[in-house]
């Protein structure tokens, strides 16, 4: 697993993120606008907007304990959407 170590909003639901190993890559998260539960907030940007990276998880976060897991982004980094 690859830790997040820098994060930077791009566009709409488009982020560029930097790994604990140097790669580069943008996510794009709009489906998970759609996943709803605990992802239901990311219908408003605003909210989306918000994301920072937990340190101490390695991980893209944001308000209320919302996080994706950092391979999860790591293979949507690559193209890789079926995780």
């Amino acid at each position: 697993m690859l830790d997040i170590i820098e994060v930077k909003y791009v566009e709409d639901y488009k982020f560029a993120i930097v790994f604990e190993n140097g790669e580069k890559g943008v996510v794009d998260l709009c489906a998970y606008a759609s996943r709803g539960g605990i992802f239901s907030r990311f219908t408003d940007p605003a909210y989306v907007k918000q994301a920072y990276v937990n340190k101490d998880l390695g991980t893209l976060c944001w308000p209320d304990n919302v996080d994706i897991a950092p391979e999860t982004l790591y293979s949507l980094s690559k193209g890789n959407p079926g995780m």
